[in-house]
């Protein structure tokens, strides 16, 4: 071989390293940059279903409270009912009383 050719062949490998080495940096940021999206995007993901959780959660706790001053407003009512109910039958069994004692 001549001298020329063991250069060229000896340039070769150098730029064929320099390519190996550029290509494995090039992949190692692409890696890393995929690794940052691919955290970024989870980041996302998780602060958007807390945030949807949250808006359930108030949601959830306003609709239990309605409800629950519906039941107690339905509560409330049904008890006037039926005091209203008892007084009558009271005067009702006081007459009753009254009148078994009166007529013996």
């Amino acid at each position: 071989m001549s001298f020329e050719a063991i250069t060229a062949v000896q340039e070769a490998e150098e730029r064929a390293k320099q390519i190996k080495a550029e290509a494995a940096q090039a992949a190692a940021e692409a890696v890393e940059a995929a690794q940052a999206d691919g955290k970024a995007a989870v980041d996302a993901a998780l602060k958007k279903a807390q945030d949807e959780l949250q808006t359930l959660r108030a949601k959830s706790d306003e609709k239990a409270r309605t409800d629950a001053e519906a039941l107690a407003a339905n509560t409330k009512n049904r008890e006037a009912a039926m005091r209203t109910r008892a007084k009558t039958r009271l005067d009702q069994a006081a007459s009753l009383i009254v009148e078994r004692i009166v007529n013996g």
